[in-house]
């Protein structure tokens, strides 16, 4: 019995580091396939964002003097936001995304 225990402790720490990989992997398919869709409006005018994505949720100028267009959207009760700059020539020049799935 005595040595079971240990056996028991190593599977239980195998399963555990395996469900965590798995996790990662999957939250890194989510996160790229993200990136993806929002890479395509790099370039884009900032036109384009608001018509295939809506009003953003608010808009402001950063340290840069660039806008900076903010949209906020709730899945599964989890928030999501997503930020794309705009430079003077209203083309979309990057983005952040927050939460998203």
């Amino acid at each position: 019995m005595r040595n079971l225990k240990p056996i028991i402790l190593i599977l239980i720490l195998s399963f555990t580091i395996s469900a965590c990989q798995t996790i990662k992997n999957k939250t890194d398919e989510i996160v790229e396939k993200e990136n993806q869709k929002l890479t395509k409006y790099i370039g884009k005018t900032s036109g384009l964002l608001k018509m295939e994505l809506g009003a953003p949720s608010e808009d402001f100028k950063n340290e840069k003097g660039n806008l900076i267009l903010v949209y906020n959207t709730k899945k599964y009760g989890i928030p999501c936001e997503r930020r794309f700059e705009i430079n003077s020539n209203s083309i979309v020049i990057g983005f952040v995304s927050n939460g998203c799935f």
